[in-house]
């Protein structure tokens, strides 16, 4: 006698019984059901229980049901090409966060139409509603089913020995895999495949390459209508598109991947958010410091990240008898300057803060726009501050974290305390009395600060535990943009001392933080936030002058010169071209206004406004337009 544990309900068997069939006993069991969680593990409703056990049954709502289905797709899509090109090598084929993929081996190249022809082959599996079938065998069996299948091989050699083999057949197909799967193929009616990109083998580059087909699946037409969707206006939000029409920045590869350069127009943009960050930041009593993009290996030796970080660094230079690398990071560079000099507890909290240009060796199939690059520019500070000042500090940065959140209208985000993972010695730096000092101190700050925030296991610094900020865009996943992070650990190994009030030298405790994080990936959220429609304050064109005629230029040009003078960004098109088309112009520029003047404004002295996105708000005094503008960007509308 066993007992099966439902959430509300438990019952007792005297034979084995498969998940499906306890489920339907206890009247539990739906179409929805996909999949169900053993004792914390997810398996197949077709898992076979013999002994006491807790269930829980997983619908697509859950995200575990949901992998269980595109799991499913993702070896309907494997079937599929099998049939089509049966000579294509097998590799993985996982579901991951909105979808699934599988990587193949192949001579035939998978383009658009090749994925057309699998979409239709995947219909025929689907409609013949194959039987899901798990079974395992012994090791030198399973190498004998899987002997044409070179990398499904080297996935079985590396099974630890005692780990069982086990294997999916649907009709004549068979797959090594875990699972979990469906009962069948029919129950996967809505599905797209999206695109196929080059991956390597195992994530190696060194490795073979391979095809990546990746799709998505559905329970229903009209969820995966919806999301198609989503995918098209997630292409208009995409900054890369953004910023190529509107000419904001651009890449070329005899540059380099991953080091965007910034045209006279995205320039402004930067420009701007790096003047508002650091006049906010010099309110609050920060000294901003320049520093070099280059550090001796020694440097990042004596701070750790030579050990911890290295594999994201650039390789090492060899300049005459010293080794240089550029920089990750700006940390070290800012111990040193602390440590330039002797210090009292009298002038402590000590904020430094620089706009700082970092180089990060980033894989190059992560790179994307300005949003991931291999050289970015960090909005980052250092405070230097004594155990007492901690509570203060971290407010002080908590508050400008959601002081600058409410000039960009950003409310969707959550606060993450980030700890170390204790078992991962080689990630972290290896003190667990400091760690347990630091994350017990930035834990009970937000505690006492009312900071609602939830704990995530091995997201924190080499060096120490950090507040995360992450924001959730319009479109895909949640990003991190703001960092607030607590270190026992730097301090102490580039010997930084202060004297205390007792005369004695102590250590300070460094608050590491970022607002905007970097303002390349800042730029790239705000627009895709905006589509490219960013407010007034930070539009690189505030404002085109628009002549109605040739014989109104030199108003425009007088109304454009007093508009510079007052200090707005504006341009006068004297093309000869249009109104209409200069207006349209304007528009696709996602310029906020337009003033188009002729006879009766030259007379009057007015402006006739109109709006980017078509409204005509009509002639208005100069003076009147000028007062809208300048409360607009003041109080950042």
């Amino acid at each position: 006698m066993f007992e099966v544990r439902f959430k509300d309900k438990k019952l007792s068997f005297e034979e084995p019984v498969t998940v499906y069939d306890a489920a339907r006993e206890a009247e539990l069991i739906s179409r929805e059901v996909l999949s169900a969680r053993v004792n914390g593990k997810v398996s197949d409703l077709t898992t076979l229980l013999s002994s006491d056990c807790d269930v829980e049954l997983l619908t697509f709502e859950d995200p575990d049901g949901a992998k269980t289905f595109r799991h499913t797709a993702s070896h309907i899509l494997a079937e599929a090409v099998k049939r089509l090109y049966p000579e294509t090598k097998l590799t993985i084929g996982p579901a991951i966060d909105e979808g699934f993929y599988y990587d193949f081996d192949s001579d035939v190249s998978f383009t658009a139409e090749v994925l057309e022809k699998l979409e239709a082959e995947m219909k025929k599996i689907v409609k013949e509603n194959q039987k899901l079938e798990k079974f395992v065998l012994p090791r030198k069996e399973a190498l004998e089913l899987m002997k044409d299948e070179p990398y499904k091989i080297e996935l079985i050699n590396d099974l630890p020995e005692d780990e069982e083999i086990s294997f999916y057949k649907m009709g004549e197909f068979t797959d090594l895999c875990a699972g979990p799967h469906l009962f069948s193929t029919g129950a996967v009616k809505a599905f797209k495949l999206l695109a196929c990109n080059a991956a390597y083998w195992r994530g190696d580059s060194e490795r073979e390459t391979l095809q990546r087909i990746y799709g998505t699946a559905f329970p229903k037409k009209d969820e995966l209508e919806a999301y198609l969707q989503k995918l098209e206006d997630a292409k208009k939000r995409d900054h890369r598109k953004i910023g190529k029409d509107l000419k904001l920045f651009m890449s070329d590869d005899l540059v380099g991947r991953g080091m965007p350069m910034f045209l006279p127009k995205g320039y402004v943009i930067w420009q701007v958010l790096e003047n508002y960050i650091k006049e906010k930041e010099r309110k609050l009593g920060y000294q901003h410091v320049m520093t070099p993009c280059v550090g001796t290996v020694q440097l990042y030796k004596t701070s750790g990240h030579w050990d911890h970080y290295k594999e994201n660094m650039f390789p090492a230079m060899q300049v005459d008898d010293e080794t240089y690398v550029l920089r990750p990071m700006n940390c070290p560079h800012h111990m040193m300057i602390y440590r330039n000099q002797p210090h009292s507890y009298r002038n402590l909290p000590i904020r430094i803060g620089e706009i700082a240009h970092d180089f990060r060796y980033e894989a190059s199939g992560t790179l994307k726009g300005i949003e991931r690059v291999r050289h970015f520019c960090q909005n980052d500070a250092h405070l230097f501050v004594t155990p007492e000042q901690i509570k203060d500090e971290v407010s002080k940065v908590v508050d400008l974290i959601f002081d600058v959140y409410k000039d960009f209208g950003i409310t969707d985000y959550r606060c993450v305390l980030s700890l170390r993972d204790p078992a991962d010695k080689k990630k972290y730096h290896d003190d667990d009395e400091m760690w347990n000092t630091a994350e017990t101190a930035l834990r009970q700050v937000l505690v006492d600060l009312g900071i609602n925030f939830t704990e995530e296991i091995g997201e924190a610094a080499f060096y120490g535990p950090k507040l995360d900020v992450n924001v959730k865009p319009s479109v895909g996943a949640e990003i991190t943009l703001s960092t607030c992070q607590l270190d026992f650990c730097l301090p102490a190994k580039f010997e930084l001392t202060y004297v205390d009030r007792d005369n004695v030298e102590k250590t300070p405790v460094v608050i590491h933080r970022a607002i905007l994080g970097s303002l390349d990936r800042f730029m790239a959220y705000i627009l895709e936030e905006t589509m490219g429609n960013l407010p007034l304050w930070l539009s690189p064109v505030q404002a085109e002058i628009i002549p109605v005629g040739i014989d109104f230029t030199d108003y425009a040009e007088e109304v454009t010169k007093k508009l510079e003078d007052a200090g707005l960004r504006v341009h006068c098109d004297s093309r000869n071209e249009t109104m209409r088309y200069k207006i349209r112009e304007a528009q696709l520029q996602k310029t906020p206004y337009m003033l188009v003047v002729g006879e009766r404004d030259k007379l009057a002295g007015t402006v006739s406004v109109r709006t980017r996105t078509g409204e005509d708000l009509g002639a208005m005094p100069f003076d009147d337009f000028l007062k809208k503008a300048q409360d607009e960007i003041k109080n950042k509308k």
